[in-house]
């Protein structure tokens, strides 16, 4: 029988059954490109599995005193299309709202003043003369170090050490402290000294691989830049930087959730075994069993089996599951570290805030010694967010090294908020309203030798047949990197179904 046959349903052949554990928007991507399968004429059903009460994993979205509450991300890079992509497909491109770039500015606290983040500084990059000569984020000593990193550039690394290691080596031990540990907090939670810089900023690699120096290899880039488009926007002029759903985020859980087939949904139902192959079944098939090889899984309900599994959970959870399974495989997934996250949002009159400077808000280094992290300013950050009266400012605690947080109570986590506030922006009103978010072991750190680690979790995913991951653990920890994962995940399986014999009904 031909496969052409087999995928249009032919008589004696039942539809394919694909089981998607975890319903973070990775698990909920993989399951609309399932749906999107089906509804194509492709034999599947799928069902997804989620231990929560509700769909989203981390992004969870509210309107306070009509203001919009993110207790996940706030938005996404609008350079990475999977995101605004799915949008689209789900009918809410009209919610699709740019960061307010003319306000782009980022601080960061020295001493606790705010520094800008001079002009012209690409990530750890100087990239302009005279705003990196005045500025006070650095000392003289740094500034002559980043000069002599343009005129006698270090030997290129040759294997991958971490960002903290290739930044000391190009720019010196201030850098670290005051511009790349800070901005490495903000996005990752993690520490620069345990990140890989080959899984976290390949681009750098590749330029140290090719200049040596740094500051040559991205001068030499902006000279090469595309030219003005038609719309006029000319080369290394500000861009939407980010891009959010100006509803909140939770209107893509909700618009994906709408999408799904009726009864494809199972909350509030943790997964408690996975098994592959009758022999590992804890239920053994009986003798007219229509499933002649594949998986099954365990919930309160009982046994199930499918013919395809994407587990969509951390790495650790996803180790955890596949310990009987593949034994190597779960050792590897059980190496990805991760670290915690706290969120606490503060309402405020907007009269209460004008004494804050313009922009984005700030970032914390490590050297500061403070709990907090980062604070954005959101009504500054993206327009038509916040009522014209109010303003909000998002704080984020934890990273790595500071899970103890996650246990103290709102009342303690607010006081240490407020105190922070007070002393770095002088404010000392009294907010209208609080809400605090905690993410447990939610942030995939991607340490040295990551790649690695990741090539050998592939090479031992692809031995087994119609299992796919996805998540954050692997190729990007943002809500585009999960989207898009969760569409490869689904891919692949159906590719690795389409490959096998055709199952036969009964």
């Amino acid at each position: 029988m031909s496969r052409d046959v087999i995928l249009s349903g032919a008589p004696g052949a039942r539809n394919r059954r694909i089981a998607i554990i975890g319903g973070g928007i990775a698990g909920m991507s993989a399951a609309w490109t399932l749906e999107k399968a089906r509804r194509a004429g492709q034999p599947i059903e799928y069902s997804l599995y989620e231990a929560a009460g509700r769909l989203g994993g981390v992004i969870n979205s509210e309107i306070v005193d009509g203001c919009v509450v993110e207790g996940g991300p706030d938005s996404f890079l609008t350079e990475k299309p999977a995101a605004a992509a799915l949008c689209r497909e789900l009918g809410i491109a009209d919610q699709l709202l740019p960061s307010n770039d003319r306000e782009r500015k980022t601080y960061i606290v020295v001493k606790n003043r705010l520094v800008p983040l001079p002009d012209g500084l690409m990530f750890m990059i100087p990239t302009k003369l005279l705003p990196t000569a005045f500025t006070r984020l650095f000392s003289w000593s740094t500034k002559l170090r980043m000069a002599r990193e343009y005129l006698f550039p270090p030997e290129p690394g040759t294997e991958d050490e971490s960002v903290a290691d290739m930044t000391r080596r190009h720019f010196g031990q201030e850098t670290v402290d005051r511009l790349v540990s800070p901005l490495l907090s903000g996005v990752y939670g993690g520490d620069a000294s345990q990140l890989s810089v080959r899984a976290v900023l390949p681009r750098m690699v590749a330029m140290e691989q090719s200049h040596r120096s740094l500051t040559r290899a991205m001068l030499a880039a902006r000279k090469t830049a595309a030219p003005p488009s038609p719309s006029g926007r000319k080369p290394g002029s500000p861009r939407s930087l980010f891009t959010t759903l100006r509803g909140g985020m939770k209107l893509m859980v909700d618009g994906v959730a709408a999408e799904l087939a009726p009864g494809s949904v199972h909350l509030s139902t943790p997964v408690q075994a996975l098994h592959h192959n009758s022999d590992d079944c804890p239920d053994p098939k009986p003798p007219d069993c229509r499933y002649t090889c594949g998986w099954c899984l365990e919930t309160s309900f009982g046994v199930e089996r499918f013919d395809g599994i994407i587990l969509a959970l951390p790495a650790w959870a996803a180790a955890g599951l596949l310990r009987r399974v593949d034994r190597l495989l779960s050792s590897l997934l059980s190496e990805i570290a991760y670290s915690s996250s706290i969120t606490v949002t503060l309402g405020y009159n907007s009269a209460d805030l004008r004494s804050l400077p313009p922009g984005f808000g700030y970032l914390v280094p490590p050297t500061e010694h403070r709990s907090m992290l980062a604070c954005t300013f959101v009504h500054a950050k993206f327009a038509g967010r916040t009522p014209p009266d109010k303003g909000v400012l998002r704080c984020f605690l934890g990273g790595s090294g500071n899970d103890h947080l996650l246990d103290e109570s709102d009342a303690r986590l607010t006081s240490v908020v407020l105190k922070d506030l007070s002393e770095i922006l002088g404010l000392d009103a009294k907010p209208t309203f609080v809400r605090i978010a905690r993410s447990r072991h939610a942030m995939a750190q991607y340490g040295v030798g990551h790649i690695e680690r990741i090539q050998a979790i592939r090479d031992n995913v692809a031995a087994l047949p119609g299992f796919a991951l996805a998540g954050n653990a692997y190729e990007g920890i943002g809500v585009p990197d999960c989207i898009r994962t969760g569409q490869q995940a689904a891919e692949a399986v159906l590719h690795s179904l389409k490959e096998q014999p055709a199952p036969a009904t009964v």
